[in-house]
């Protein structure tokens, strides 16, 4: 059995650590900005984007 090992060029080794670095600052970005928000903004910011989109809600 032959094993196919594959190695990533320094450059898209580079980034593809860009990419993990920027998924995880908006990630925690998301999770501070809706921890700290008032729910009354989140519930109104929901509202407004399911209207936006016609997805029923009342």
């Amino acid at each position: 059995m032959v094993a196919i090992t594959r190695s990533l060029s320094p450059a898209l080794a580079g980034e593809r650590l860009n990419a993990i670095l920027l998924a995880a600052a908006l990630g925690i970005g998301l999770l501070f900005v809706s921890g700290f928000a008032p729910v009354v903004a989140l519930h109104n910011a929901a509202h407004d984007w399911r209207h936006a989109h016609n997805f029923p809600c009342h």
